[in-house]
């Protein structure tokens, strides 16, 4: 490994460290409740291809970053009953936080849509990993990008190599996040909210600043956004604020690249379970994680993924730019 992504690997192994002391402070301080579904106890209708998991989930807390493989309860993202037809033939994404959950089942439905995929990610080698082989049995070529997408000097090198082992770029994904609850605002460090704005602002900022000057006509920009930023979060202040900042700079920037022909949208789940959240929360909290939802329960990677797919082709989205699509459970 070059001496330049040595560094950025040895930056984002950092960037993990204070995310792990930022989580130990905020837990310490305590949590906010997490409201289960009313204490109603029956099976959550399934309306899905195939049956999802619902509360109660298993209590398993996880250290940030949050290592997908460690999970007692695999998110769902290897989407089986998904067909491919071609979507997105011949094109080359790059994914940041594409190791695990929405990430990896965005990278594998790319790939079977056609895609190669550069796979962006913090330190979690072992999912990321997971994730490349994953797109390499759909038959794409995929490549690793380990660093910390608030540093613009990684950013621009992410771009440079997947240009230069990819060959182009057309779907730029910006999907890394960071989230920590907190009960109240004097809780929230200033290390913390430096953090969470750092990753979630600064990052998109930087890879799609990166990205742009590269893209061509029919390129295509997707962030992920919240329900959130749509709705706040009383425990989540810092988290929801950037998540809405998203959400305005995906309807900016949707307009600033209009005459590059980009198009600019964002997905914005409600719960989903990945790392994320098992890395954030505990006890109850977790065990009931999604059971306050129409549909009783969250959602998985791969129910989310095929909105990113509809996004990234122009065969299904070509008019659609500056959107924020909800994906909520039924809010």
């Amino acid at each position: 490994m070059p001496s330049e992504e040595r560094g950025f690997a040895h930056d984002a192994k950092q960037v993990a460290r204070d995310e792990r002391e930022i989580q130990a402070h905020a837990e310490a301080k305590g949590q906010g409740s997490f409201a289960s579904r009313d204490g109603e106890s029956e099976k959550p209708p399934q309306t899905g291809a195939r049956e999802y998991p619902f509360p109660p989930l298993p209590d398993q807390h996880l250290t940030k970053p949050g290592v997908e493989a460690e999970l007692e309860l695999q998110p769902m993202w290897d989407a089986p009953y998904y067909q491919g037809s071609g979507k997105l033939d011949g094109k080359a994404a790059l994914i940041t936080g594409a190791d695990s959950g929405i990430g990896r089942a965005v990278a594998v439905l790319f790939a079977r849509e056609g895609a190669d995929v550069a796979i962006g990610y913090l330190e979690e080698e072992e999912d990321a990993l997971a994730t490349l082989r994953a797109v390499e049995a759909e038959g794409r070529r995929a490549i690793l990008l380990p660093g910390d997408t608030a540093d613009p000097a990684y950013a621009r090198a992410a771009v440079e190599k997947t240009l230069e082992e990819l060959g182009r770029l057309d779907i730029l994904v910006n999907n890394a996040a960071f989230q920590q609850h907190v009960e109240a605002i004097e809780d929230l460090s200033e290390d913390h909210f430096d953090r969470t704005l750092k990753t979630n602002l600064y990052g998109l900022f930087n890879m799609s600043k990166a990205a742009v000057p590269h893209m061509r006509p029919g390129s295509a920009i997707i962030n992920t956004g919240s329900v959130t930023g749509i709705d706040g979060q009383k425990s989540l202040l810092d988290y929801s604020m950037t998540k809405g900042g998203i959400h305005a700079f995906t309807r900016s920037l949707a307009g600033s690249v209009l005459k590059r022909g980009i198009r600019v949208n964002a997905v914005a789940p409600g719960p989903v379970w990945t790392p994320l959240n098992p890395a954030d929360k505990k006890g109850e909290k977790l065990r009931q994680f999604g059971g306050h939802t129409p549909m009783g329960r969250p959602a998985q990677p791969e129910e989310i993924a095929p909105a990113f797919v509809f996004l990234a082709s122009p065969q299904t989205s070509s008019y659609i730019t500056g959107e924020i699509l909800p994906i909520v459970g039924g809010y």
